[in-house]
């Protein structure tokens, strides 16, 4: 089955939209799918025609997969300044590594939201399918602003976040801790920690039946290496575990045994079934 690659500007958003050339129809699902940092939009190509090829490849299709891929701020073809993406122990350290970092999880988060109010109009400016369900797969980085996205759009029903955390600030002290960085300003300032506190994934009313749960109802998939140094799964595993997505939402988490920072060929496979299944309702 051909993949075909669109590139589509979108309000100066350059995006890349991978979808099925000879597959049509009413109804389309979209995945966006993010890359790791200091990476860009083409490291996923390769993964991106593989979700496509197989949520396509059924017998029964519901709806048919788009996968839309862009730059994160700062990378690829929108990079300003290659240090700032640096972290605190590499060769040209960035002193502002905590906050560079989560700047640009929810700056992609808001990239995300800002995507999904206009790809209609460009992708199908006569109607000629509607968009009914939307998704985000991230690796690294991108996995981290899955996560974001996930508790702040509610037309994101599908999550899938590989190598990824929602608990910033258990996370950044960690990597501060092995980096022998003080958690506290000039390198974490005070009124930086306050908004994590205030917005991120964990700072959410997300173990509750409640309405003010983010997550309810949505379908996630956790995708994470056992041996992870970088993004260990112990920041990740006291929010996921807690994690309700109710009786109408999907958790699966698989932490991969023997496996550090790295998207593993099991790990995509899991991502494609699911994204099949549950993004676009095809049986595969």
């Amino acid at each position: 089955m051909p993949v075909v690659k669109e590139i589509v500007n979108i309000g100066g958003i350059r995006t890349a939209v991978y979808k099925s050339a000879d597959i049509h129809g009413p109804s389309v699902a979209v995945a966006f799918l993010l890359h790791g940092r200091t990476g860009s939009a083409n490291d996923v190509d390769l993964l991106a025609r593989t979700l496509v090829k197989t949520a396509n490849s059924g017998s029964e299709l519901n709806r048919n997969l788009y996968v839309v891929a862009f730059d994160h701020r700062n990378h690829g073809i929108r990079l300003l300044k290659a240090k700032d993406n640096n972290t605190w122990t590499e060769t040209e350290p960035n002193e502002r590594h905590g906050v560079d970092m989560y700047s640009i999880q929810v700056g992609t988060a808001k990239d995300i939201s800002f995507l999904v109010d206009f790809l209609p109009a460009y992708l199908f400016p006569n109607n000629e399918s509607e968009i009914s369900a939307w998704g985000v797969v991230g690796i690294s980085l991108g996995g981290h602003s899955t996560w974001i996205a996930l508790s702040q759009d509610p037309r994101i029903q599908v999550g899938i976040p590989i190598i990824g955390c929602p608990d910033y600030l258990e996370l950044i002290k960690r990597r501060a801790k092995t980096s022998n960085i003080a958690f506290a300003a000039p390198y974490l300032p005070a009124s930086f920690i306050q908004y994590v506190k205030t917005f991120d994934p964990v700072s959410q009313n997300y173990s509750s039946e409640e309405d003010t749960n983010p997550f309810l109802g949505k379908k996630i998939l956790v995708l994470s290496g056992e041996d992870d140094t970088l993004v260990p799964w112990v920041a990740s595993e006291r929010f996921v575990g807690g994690l309700v997505v109710g009786g109408s939402g999907v958790k699966k988490v698989v932490v991969q045994k023997g496996v550090g920072h790295a998207c593993t060929p099991e790990m995509v496979a899991e991502a494609a079934q699911f994204l099949a299944k549950e993004l676009c309702g095809n049986k595969v």
